[in-house]
Formats: structure tokens, C-alpha cells, sequence
């Protein structure tokens, strides 16, 4: 492969994209596109489909930051073309200067840096040998260590919201919010040439984020793999004799306090909400107790070696907590200062998608490049960001617990923080008054009207904006929850609740304030053994008007994921305004051969395939007919008499996985029930919803399945393993080679239309269809594409399950007549659709398939 880095390449000099292995056909393809994409920029947007196995992470990585690289060489060498152009005229010898100059500054510059970084890497590694064999001293700050005398008064009366700062960055002190600019925080402004190390940070970053920590760990570890080349020109590279010179990736991970406070007295405290209110509570200018660990002006060393350790090392999420620790500076605040001078910045979704928490952290998205994986649950993740609920048992605990609160400081509290804090108790009683009386009324679920839920001792007419400004400014929900906590220490009775209840009524009144047409209020009652209590959610109906800040603010916006199809749904919910020729999709194949994957779609039992009484179809009216089911199981008893090793079949739900089951245990005569038969071919496991009363955890369902397929070879070698589409093994298992050899998709998981989420949904949809000037017939098309599009890509991820690299193989068995719908068809991935023979469709029914999958799996013997 070429080894140009020139960005303005052409078909006979290929891009070399520092893959530290060859490159498959289908990631060059992968790379080269994403490479595009951030090269034109100007809001790009990508939505890419690699399957998982296809080192779909690694790709990004290599082109991602190719193209970063590429892109600061480029305006290096126009800074030196700048300098010839003003110098047109001058003496040659002149101008031979001024450049020699210029890149000598240059040079110098990333050596000084490179040089210091190193010695930081080295420092690294060495304390990492010694330090398995080191005792850590553990600083607690002067706070924690046992019970303590607490001056009740200082320590939990609310003092006023926002008197000191009002409005400013997560209600930190003027004083501190002061002391953080000199220390260079990120997220506020600097004193010009305050930061000798501001300008080797100027420049496009890249913005990853992923749906967890773990995922993000992963990533890490392979952004360790690639050697790139520094940015600087070739000319300054070539003169200096270090044309081979690499430059180690500088990427800094964020995360919430939650998960990097290194303050015991603090991280203790478990729930988010609690966490940051004691936090910022600690930073306040009238706060006795300053947290040990904050960023300031005596730790000033400690934070900048912080920034130079991160950036030397490519830190995931521990090691920014264990630098942290080790240097006695808070990981959470001291991370900042690394942002400027970063390339790569990692997080999670919820601190990309939620504009509060950038702007708290410092992120700027304005000209960057912002890449998600595991991107093809977006949307479920914007509106999981905004989700909030509350139940009545909470807003019982609630008011006792303000009670409780008025009752020791009621005459202690003045203006506007007495006024408050009997409005928090009305707002607390009418949601207590809606849901006793829904308890009342018949029906399990239905949709909440907004006006109605305050109506109830005149909360109505309570401005919930200046409420929730108070609240948040004057952290009255942490001095209440933890006012309580300690007169029930005090006299030593159980605590009645561990959950943060007045900040759940916090997220809850902030999820009122949204835009009505933006999402719903759905009630719940909840079964007895979660004490037949009631629930108010709140659903974010459309992600649009949440990502918007997102989509309009970046240079490009990457969506890549294993199974990302169907892709229209991503272009009408998450840029809807986007012109067409701003957009780029790719679906790319498998890296594995053709002949180690077997794609068949079932849609009888008999031969023929023409409807009656022998076709599979399991929607919701024909699902339970016995007959089907008892065929069904008689098929997957044929399937284990070829399949080798571990068969995985996934059922739409667990109320169905359950039906299904219950009909093949029932025994018809003198013989042996169904269930029994399969599990005479292979050991039976099945999973169950987390809700189960004793349901076994997915670790121990996995390990069990697993040893079984391990198991010494014997007449029943491998097992079978019951799932559901969307259920706890559907995303993130890995179930590469005799784990799954085969497949098996039962029934399309359509949602339940039903349903007052489901319901709402289509309403939203087909109203914002029409008031785009669309007819009722397109409102409707488009609402039912959106609803099968969720099913579908529920079934592509579970069906991502099987191939998991290039040697794997694996038969994928789609068992209903509806896969054979074109419609249904076009909505999977197309490594999938190329993997089936024909049409797709087999008339022979059952027999066909047996004919296809016994030589299949011969060939593989």
C-alpha cells in the first residue's frame, strides 16, 4: 500500500491509513468513505454500517485520524506558502530564511512536547511496575472517617438560591469559578497567552462517543494500536532527517463525577443528582469544607502534570481515576485542561447529547468532528437522556421528608426560601393528589395531560421555571435528602429510602418544562411485587429538536454501527433539513468468505409454501395457533439433528418465548412432549426478563450454555438457547463461533400499537408528517415505516449475534412468511440480503431448508 499522506489523493496513489494490519477490501471502503465525509465537511453527515467483526472501531481510528493529522499538515504547509507569498520579491536567500525560521519554530515546538510527553510515558510505565507492590496513601480530604459533630444549621439550611454567581456554571462560587480560569479549566474564558500549551491546541478535534464505559475502554485499546505520523509538513520532517518520526494519538476521556470523584466523602453519596449538588455545594465561597482535591492555585503543578500524564498516555476511564488519585487532583475538573491541547476526546452519550453537560464540561462541537458508535440505538438514547418518572411512593417519601425538613428549619427560613419551599410542597401534593385518584379508575396505563397533574392545591399557578432555577441554584434537594439522612442517623432508626427522591422530582418537574409537542406523560400502574404502586413518565417523542444542536454545530457527524439498517429513519429524525447531497450511507459486506454464511427465510411448514394451515406467520392474531407452534418446534428439533455446537433462537417476546414453551411441555399421549424431544438433542437454556422473580443473571445463563457447549464430546454435543429480540442477550453478546452455528429468527418483534407510548408515537408522527403539507395516505406510510423500521433493526442486531470475524460461520434461519416481503427484505443489512439464495424464499417449506442447512454444514465438517 502507498505510503502518501498527501490529503488530494487519486486512484493510482491510495491513502495510507496507518492500519497497523492489512486492510480488508470492505475497511478500506469504510475508511476511505469516512475519510470523505470529514473532508468536505461543512456539516457532512455519514451514516455507516459495518458489520461487527469487520474492525469496524479500529477503521474509524485509522481514517478518522489520517484525516485529522492529514488536515493540520495541510494548514501548516499554507502558513509556510503564506510566508512565501508575503515574501514575493525579496532576496532568495531572504526567503530561504524566513521559511528556516518558521520551521525550526515549528520543529522545535513539537520536540519540546513530544520530549516532555515521553518522559511522562516512561514515568508511567514505571510507576505501574512498582506500583502493584505499593501501598497507596488515601487522603480523605478532613472529611469522612466516622461520625463527626454537624452544625445542623451551617451544614443544611438552605441559604438563598443563586445570591452568590446566580445563573453561572453548575452553581459554583464567583470565587471559584475565578480560581478556575487561572488554573486553565476548560469551558471558560482565558487570559490571552495565559497557556504557553493553548496553541499546540488549537485546531479540529474528534468528538467519539458510545453507548457505555466499557464500550468506550474497547475503543481506547484499539486507538493504542495504530503509529501515525506527525502533522507537521514533510519539508520540516525531511530537513531534520525524520521522515519515519510517529506522534502517539493525544486523546483525553470525560466522564461524570460519578465515575471519577476521588473524594470518599463524596463518591459515597452513589446517585448522580446527590453527587454534583455535594460537589458544587463544597466549591461555595461560604463553604467551611473545600474539597480537597478541587483544581486551585496551590495544586497548580499537580493539575498540569495531570494534563501532560493524560495526553502523553491515551487514558481510558480508570486510568484518568487512578492519575487522579495518584497526583491528589480531581480527575473530574483537572480533565479539562486537558481538552485543548486533545485530538481525540471520548464520552459517553449522555454528555454529548445533553447541551447542559457540554457546556459544563468545556466541549466545544463547533468546527469538530463528532463520531458515534453503536450508533443504531441514537434515538432511543436522546430520548433516555430526557426520560424521567416518578412514583406515588416517592412522592409520599417526599413530602414526609420536606416535613421533616420544615419541621427543624421552618422558622429559620426567610423570604423567598419559605416561599419556595412550600411551593415544592404543593407541586409534591398535587402529583401525590392526580395519581391516588388515577388509582381509582380502571385501566393499567394511558397518556397524562400535562395541565391536569397541577391543578390540585393551586400548583397551577406556580412559575416551574423560577421553582426549578431555585432548586437547582440553591441545592435544596441535596440539604433536604441529606438533612434527613442524618436525623435518622442520629437516632439510629433504618433508613426509610436509599433513592434520591427529590432530585427524581427534579429530573420529573425539568422534563415538564420541555415543549409539549415534543413528548408525552404516560402513567403506569405497577404489578404487586413492585407494591401495586403507580408511576408518571415522560417520553421524548421526537430526538429532532435535542439533537439540533449537535447536527448544526459540527464540521461532520459520523454515525457508524454494526447494524445500522434500516438507514431512512436516521435522515428523517435526526436531520430532517439536510439536503441530499450532505449525506453519505454505506453498508458494507463481511469480511468472511461467501460460503461461511447460509441466509434462509422459512415461511412454511409444508411444501408448497402457499398460505393455509401451513404457512408461519406470527403476528398478533395468528401467533397462538397450536398447530403452528408444534410445527415450529418440530422444526427446530430437525434443525438440531444437523446444527453442530450452539443454536440461538430469538422470540419476539418473553410473554411469547413463555406461550411457545408452555404448548411444546405439554404432553399429547403416551409419548414425549416436544421440550422433551429437543432436549434429548441438545441441553435446553432459556433467558428471562431481569422482572422475573428469581430469573438467573445473563452471566450465569451465558457461562452455563457456554460449558455446555464445551462439554466433552457426547450424542447431544452443543446446546440450544432460548432468547427474545430486544431481550438481555439480543445487544452486545458476543457469540462468535460454536456459540451460535445457527441462528433462528421467530416472528417479526413489531411494537405494541396499543400501547399509549406506541400510540403517541404514530399520532406525533403523522401530525408533524401533515403540517409539513404531507396528505393523510403519507402520514401514514411514513408512521408505519417508522414502526417497522423499529422492529427491523431490533432483528438486525440480533442477528448481528452470530459472524463475529472473518473465520466464523453460521446459518441465520428468518422464520416467517412476512421476511419475504420485499418491503421487510430491503430492511436488512446487506451483507444479510447478499447471504440469501434466490429470492430468498424456499416453497419447499421445511424439507428445503433441511436440504440447504445438512449441506451447508457438511461442507463445513
Amino acid at each position: 500500500m502507498a505510503t502518501s499522506n498527501d490529503p488530494q489523493e487519486n486512484d493510482e496513489q491510495p491513502l495510507n491509513f496507518h492500519h497497523p494490519y492489512t486492510p480488508y477490501p470492505v475497511q478500506l471502503e469504510f475508511m476511505r468513505t469516512v475519510y470523505d465525509v470529514l473532508e468536505k465537511g461543512n456539516g457532512q453527515v455519514g451514516i455507516l454500517e459495518s458489520p461487527t467483526g469487520t474492525g469496524k472501531s479500529l477503521s474509524l481510528i485509522c481514517s478518522a485520524v489520517t484525516w485529522l493529522r492529514n488536515h493540520k499538515r495541510a494548514n501548516l504547509d499554507a502558513g509556510l506558502d503564506e510566508t512565501r507569498r508575503q515574501m514575493v520579491g525579496e532576496p532568495e536567500w531572504m526567503v530561504d530564511i524566513a521559511l528556516r525560521r518558521k520551521r525550526e519554530e515549528l520543529m522545535k515546538r513539537w520536540e519540546e512536547r513530544e520530549e516532555r510527553l515521553e518522559k511522562l510515558r516512561k514515568k508511567e510505565r514505571e510507576l505501574e511496575e512498582r506500583g502493584r507492590d505499593q501501598k497507596r496513601v488515601r487522603v480523605e480530604g478532613g472529611q469522612g472517617g466516622g461520625k463527626k459533630e454537624v452544625d445542623e444549621e451551617e451544614e443544611f439550611l438552605v441559604g438563598g438560591g443563586g445570591e452568590d454567581g446566580e445563573g453561572e456554571e453548575e452553581g459554583l462560587s464567583k470565587e471559584t469559578r475565578e480560581m478556575m480560569v487561572k488554573v486553565g479549566l476548560g469551558g471558560w474564558k482565558r487570559e490571552e497567552g495565559e497557556d504557553g500549551e493553548e496553541e499546540d491546541g488549537e485546531g479540529i478535534k474528534i468528538y467519539y462517543t458510545s453507548r457505555t464505559h466499557s464500550q468506550l475502554t474497547q475503543f481506547i485499546s484499539e486507538l493504542r494500536r495504530p503509529e501515525f505520523p506527525p502533522s507537521l509538513p514533510s519539508e520540516i520532517l525531511e530537513k531534520d532527517g525524520k521522515e519515519d518520526a510517529k506522534e502517539t494519538v493525544k486523546e483525553i476521556t470525560l466522564s461524570s463525577r460519578q465515575k471519577l470523584c476521588i473524594n470518599p466523602a463524596v463518591a459515597r453519596l452513589g446517585s448522580v443528582s446527590a453527587i454534583n449538588d455535594r460537589c458544587t455545594e463544597l466549591q461555595q465561597s461560604k463553604s467551611k469544607e473545600k474539597c480537597a482535591f478541587m483544581p486551585n492555585t496551590e495544586n497548580l503543578k499537580q493539575t498540569h502534570q495531570f494534563r501532560d500524564t493524560t495526553l502523553a498516555t491515551v487514558p481510558d476511564i480508570e486510568d484518568m481515576y487512578r492519575i487522579g488519585k495518584q497526583l491528589q487532583v480531581c480527575p473530574y475538573y483537572a480533565s479539562r485542561t486537558a481538552i485543548p491541547g486533545a485530538e481525540v476526546i471520548t464520552l459517553p452519550y449522555p454528555l454529548l447529547l445533553q447541551k447542559n453537560a457540554r457546556e459544563a464540561l468545556g466541549i466545544k462541537l463547533e468546527g469538530n468532528v463528532v463520531i458515534i458508535d453503536e450508533a443504531h440505538n441514537i434515538m432511543d438514547a436522546v430520548a433516555n437522556v430526557y426520560a424521567a418518572d416518578i412514583r406515588l411512593s416517592e412522592l409520599r417519601r417526599g413530602r414526609q421528608m420536606l416535613g421533616v425538613y420544615v419541621k427543624r428549619f421552618g422558622k429559620k427560613l426567610k423570604g423567598e426560601n419559605r416561599v419556595m419551599v412550600a411551593q415544592i410542597g404543593k407541586v409534591v401534593e398535587s402529583l401525590k393528589d392526580w395519581l391516588e385518584a388515577q388509582q381509582q379508575v380502571k385501566g393499567d396505563q394511558g397518556i397524562a395531560d400535562p395541565n391536569s397533574l397541577l391543578k390540585s392545591r393551586g400548583a397551577d399557578q406556580i412559575n416551574l421555571y423560577s421553582l426549578m432555577k431555585y432548586i437547582q441554584d440553591s441545592k435544596l434537594a441535596y440539604k433536604v435528602e441529606s438533612y434527613v439522612a442524618h436525623a435518622e442517623e442520629s437516632q439510629d432508626s433504618p433508613k426509610s429510602s436509599s433513592t434520591p427522591v427529590l432530585h427524581t422530582l427534579v429530573s420529573f418537574l425539568t422534563a415538564l418544562t420541555n415543549l409539549s409537542t415534543e413528548g408525552r406523560i404516560f402513567y403506569e400502574k405497577l404489578p404487586a411485587s413492585e407494591g401495586h404502586d403507580i408511576k408518571l413518565s415522560y417520553l421524548l417523542l421526537s430526538p429532532t429538536h435535542a439533537f439540533s444542536s449537535i447536527a448544526s454545530s459540527a464540521r461532520a457527524v459520523i454515525l457508524a454501527g454494526g447494524t445500522m439498517s434500516p438507514f431512512e429513519d436516521y435522515k428523517a429524525h435526526l436531520f430532517p433539513e439536510l439536503p441530499g447531497d450532505k449525506l453519505t450511507t454505506l453498508s458494507c459486506g463481511h469480511v468472511i468468505p461467501e460460503t461461511n454464511l447460509f441466509v434462509h427465510t422459512l415461511a412454511s411448514y409444508k411444501p408448497g409454501g402457499g398460505g393455509g394451515d401451513g404457512t408461519f406467520e406470527f403476528s398478533f392474531g395468528k401467533r397462538s395457533d397450536r398447530t403452528m407452534i408444534k410445527n415450529l418446534g418440530l422444526t427446530l428439533l430437525n434443525i438440531c439433528l444437523v446444527a453442530p455446537d450452539g443454536v440461538v433462537v430469538f422470540f419476539p417476546s418473553y410473554g411469547y418465548l413463555d406461550e411457545v414453551v408452555g404448548v411444546w411441555q405439554q404432553q399429547e399421549g403416551e409419548g414425549k412432549s416436544i421440550w422433551e424431544r429437543l432436549a434429548g438433542k441438545k441441553p435446553l437454556f432459556r433467558d428471562a426478563s431481569s422482572t422475573t422473580s428469581g430469573s438467573a443473571s445473563t452471566d450465569d445463563i451465558l457461562g452455563q450454555y457456554s460449558a455446555a457447549i464445551d462439554a466433552p464430546a457426547t450424542p447431544h454435543k452443543g446446546a440450544v438457547l432460548f432468547s427474545v429480540i430486544g431481550g438481555r442477550l439480543s445487544e452486545g453478546i458476543n457469540f462468535s463461533d460454536g456459540l451460535c452455528r445457527l441462528v433462528l429468527i421467530v416472528g417479526l418483534p413489531y411494537p405494541n400499537l396499543h400501547s399509549p407510548e406506541w400510540k403517541a408515537r404514530i399520532e406525533y408522527l403523522e401530525s408533524t408528517c401533515i403540517a409539513r403539507g404531507g396528505s393523510k395516505e403519507e402520514a401514514k406510510v411514513e408512521a408505519r415505516e417508522f414502526y417497522e423500521n423499529a422492529a427491523m433493526r431490533a432483528v438486525n442486531q440480533s442477528i448481528g449475534r452470530a459472524v463475529r470475524h472473518r473465520g466464523d460461520w453460521s446459518g441465520i434461519v428468518l422464520v416467517d412468511r412476512r421476511y419475504g416481503m420485499e418491503r421487510v427484505r430491503g430492511k436488512l443489512p446487506g451483507w444479510i440480503r447478499k447471504g440469501m439464495k434466490g429470492e430468498g424464499v424456499d416453497n419447499r417449506g421445511v424439507a428445503g431448508l433441511m436440504g440447504g442447512l445438512g449441506a451447508f454444514f457438511r461442507g463445513k465438517a
